[in-house]
């Protein structure tokens, strides 16, 4: 078999569910309702929060890049899914397939640094609630805002880059449903160590970064809860820091079985 570099015509072809191809109609059937559910539910959230003037405050902001970033995600990732159960839309090319990992590792590293700043805003307003709009302006909002892009965007564009550089087999099956990185690296047949390397150097410099710094912001904001005299006051702090507490697991939790 022929080995290409860096060649357009090298395909890959995305199997949906190995085993399951009988059942592909139902499989999607789920998807579709999450697709649709994510689709409605971030888009409303994001017409309330710019249609109402009150809701203009920094957590609603980080909100609006949440969703954004999750529409985008989801238009990435389960659109392509779709395709397959529908379509049998299989065959996707080595550009093709880099652009839609491009953009699914971007939106996701754009959610994990969300949810960052979004736990840095709930700390100073807990910690701090007489100076929140002093520390947290429009300006510094959009700062965050565009230093999460940027971080995002040149990471993952440099890790596209590395992998554009591999030869690759006419034709590979990656073991998820849509490209990913890990799963597109393994199918090269050339060496992948500095690959492999920056790879893990992503993961920890954003995720594991990310995570220990939710983590130590959540400790401090519950100590921080734990000081609040009234006990209204405080049951409601609690309430707002378990709600944020499960907008985290829900993002990282499927993340670490990948």
């Amino acid at each position: 078999m022929s080995i290409f570099h860096n060649s357009t015509s090298s395909t890959f072809l995305l199997m949906g569910v190995p085993g399951l191809e009988w059942a592909h109609a139902w499989v999607s059937i789920p998807i579709c309702c999450l697709y649709l559910t994510a689709l409605s539910g971030n888009t409303l959230i994001l017409f309330v929060v710019l249609s109402d003037p009150s809701l203009h405050e920094p957590m609603y902001y980080f909100l609006c890049i949440l969703s954004t970033s999750d529409l985008g995600l989801c238009k990435s990732t389960l659109v392509t899914v779709l395709g397959i159960f529908w379509l049998n839309a299989q065959e996707i090319s080595l550009d093709a397939c880099l652009s839609q990992m491009f953009f699914n590792h971007l939106f996701t590293v754009i959610e994990s640094s969300v949810l960052l700043a979004m736990a840095f805003d709930w700390f100073v307003a807990i910690s701090n609630p007489l100076r929140y709009s002093f520390i947290l302006t429009d300006l510094k909002i959009a700062q965050i805002g565009a230093a999460i892009i940027t971080r995002g965007t040149l990471i993952i564009i440099l890790m596209v880059v590395l992998l554009k550089r591999l030869s690759f087999y006419r034709s590979h099956v990656p073991h998820h449903s849509y490209c990913f990185h890990p799963d597109v690296m393994k199918l090269s047949c050339t060496d992948t160590r500095v690959n492999s390397a920056f790879g893990l150097t992503v993961v920890i410099s954003t995720f594991g970064i990310d995570s220990v710094f939710i983590l130590l912001s959540y400790i401090l904001i519950i100590h921080s809860v734990l000081d609040i005299a009234s006990p209204e006051e405080r049951k409601k702090a609690f309430s707002t820091c378990i709600s944020h507490l499960c907008a985290v697991a829900i993002f990282y939790v499927p993340l670490i079985s990948l």
